[in-house]
């Protein structure tokens, strides 16, 4: 009969009152099935993904095999990166809290070895490392492996994709015959099961069903922008959700170096973090984030393994990630602990159907939304002033102001205390290079001769550059994200041309188009003088 309740496991009391403290309602379905057959003794393969549960589904039975008493290596876990070295590590601590004696190291190139050394001689039962680094310390006789009595790899395929196969096999030649090892992988190419057949014994497989890898608390949107908007309508959505804190995907380290510096450009709070980077300024940027200094962290999919902080409120898909189970690994990054996370991708182009792929693999629903606009943003810092400002009024005694803005008003006549109230409003939203947001979503374009709510620009391509309005709208809807269906009216003459566009967008679609091309043209656009 399966064991479903880690009560019936027999286990430490040590250990249930750990996994009582950090608020496990029950076994998750990897636990169910590996933490019995690693207690038995088995060798296994777990296909399964992160966020499935798998740390303690190696950690328990782990621990439950350590003997205190003995200051040697007694179990040995093997991770891709250093970043989910030092998650395994603490999690691992967290299920040995009240187990006194256990001693638990993550040993990673990029850090003194001289300390890792002074560490393990101290003794250590628990070592969680990267390959090239515990081969080392292997080499150096600073770990001996005679004593270990479970060896797990954890992100089996990524290890491998890493170039860490040949690592692996020579650490695995060096543990002792009676030993068990568990494995664990998002996917079962053939090398894995090539390390399988050589080093396992008789190892039951465990899976995970790919449905269970989605988190139900989760909404998923995308937004079809052009490449060029994407970095705009990722701030106007940083800026209308107001995330604590925020992760932000990139396919390369370009790209995260790139926008990293642009976002800082913008005022945002943001650090990169790519395999690239020295260990020092990795460890300096993880801590940023996890202490709120950094409120949005851009990364690589690699870098950004064992990255394990439970107030991400949002994810950006800033690229469409390469691989369908990338995907799942991403948004998997917010609601955490029971909270509803966000996740937003936006698609340039083809990629939409590279979505489609997405969506039927995690069997869930990415919704379209349209492209937030700068009066929208405007819309939103305006309500959440507001909205502060009400709360003063509501838990504060304002008769000394009342008085000063009284007293100023009847100097100046010409002006209402609602006057004051709006430009003291306006001044709450600029920035600090002196325009704000409102300025350009509400910016005073004149009588440029559009319908109501429109405003009527001027560009100077006409028919003699062989142009036809189709090559406008495609441009502009192209260009700036705005759907083609806003656009009004387009009047074409030989050398110039009149386009209508909603006042909300005026500004965008001038900031966007300035440095645009039209069939290889380039072009002026600004708001048409009515004559």
């Amino acid at each position: 009969m399966e064991v479903t309740k880690l009560e019936e496991m027999n286990l430490y009391p040590e250990i249930y009152r750990a996994v009582e403290d950090m608020g496990f309602e029950e076994l998750s379905p990897i636990q169910v099935k590996a933490i019995p057959a690693i207690l038995s003794g088995k060798d296994i393969i777990g296909q399964a993904q992160t966020g499935t549960g798998k740390t303690a589904a190696f950690g328990i039975p782990s621990l439950q095999q350590i003997n205190p008493k003995d200051r040697s290596v007694q179990a040995m876990v093997l991770c891709p990166t250093r970043e989910l070295a030092v998650q395994v590590a603490d999690e691992l601590r967290k299920l040995a809290k009240y187990m006194h004696g256990i001693k638990i190291l993550p040993i990673y190139g990029g850090q003194e070895i001289s300390k890792q050394i002074r560490s393990l001689k101290s003794g250590v039962q628990v070592v969680v490392g990267t390959p090239g680094r515990v081969m080392d310390h292997m080499r150096r006789k600073t770990i001996r492996t005679e004593n270990i009595k479970l060896i797990v790899l954890d992100e089996a395929d990524e290890m491998l994709n890493m170039g860490f196969r040949e690592d692996i096999e020579t650490i695995l030649k060096d543990m002792p015959d009676e030993r068990q090892i568990a494995l664990f992988s998002a996917t079962m190419p053939k090398p894995i099961m090539e390390i399988a057949r050589t080093y396992q014994n008789n190892a039951e497989i465990i899976k995970v069903i790919r449905k269970e890898l989605t988190v139900p608390q989760i909404d998923q949107y995308y937004y079809e922008v052009s490449a060029k908007m994407k970095e705009e309508v990722l701030s106007r959505l940083l800026d209308i959700y107001n995330p604590k804190l925020s992760l932000v995907f990139c396919n390369t380290k370009k790209m995260v170096d790139e926008l990293t510096l642009n976002l800082q450009g913008r005022g945002y709070f943001a650090e990169g973090l790519h395999g690239d980077m020295k260990q020092q300024q990795r460890d300096r940027v993880m801590n940023s984030f996890r202490n709120g200094r950094t409120e949005i962290l851009v990364a690589t999919d690699v870098a950004a393994r064992g990255i394990d902080v439970d107030d991400v409120e949002a994810v950006f898909n800033y690229d469409v990630p390469q691989d369908d189970e990338y995907y799942v690994h991403r948004i998997g990054r917010t609601g955490r602990a029971g909270r509803v996370g966000m996740a937003f991708t936006l698609v340039v182009g083809r990629e939409v159907y590279k979505l489609r792929d997405i969506q039927r693999y995690c069997k869930t629903k990415i919704k379209l939304q349209p492209i937030p606009s700068a009066y929208d943003v405007t819309e939103v810092k305006a309500e959440k002033i507001l909205d502060k400002i009400y709360d003063i009024l509501e838990d504060n005694n304002l008769t000394k102001m009342i008085d000063m803005i009284q007293s100023r008003i009847n100097e100046e006549s010409r002006y209402t205390s609602l006057d004051v109230a709006a430009a003291f409003l306006k001044h709450m939203m600029g920035d600090e290079k002196g325009e704000s947001m409102d300025d350009r979503a509400y910016a005073d374009f004149g009588d440029t001769g559009a319908e109501a709510g429109m405003v009527r620009l001027f560009i100077n391509l006409g028919k003699k550059q062989k142009l036809r309005p189709g090559d406008i709208l495609g441009a502009i809807a192209g260009e700036t994200g705005m759907p083609g269906s806003l656009v009004g009216s387009i009047d074409m003459y030989d050398k110039y041309t009149f386009v209508e566009v909603p006042r909300e967008y005026a500004s965008d679609v001038i900031q966007t188009m300035k440095s645009a091309k039209i069939k290889g043209k380039s072009l002026n656009i600004e708001p048409a003088n009515r004559k």
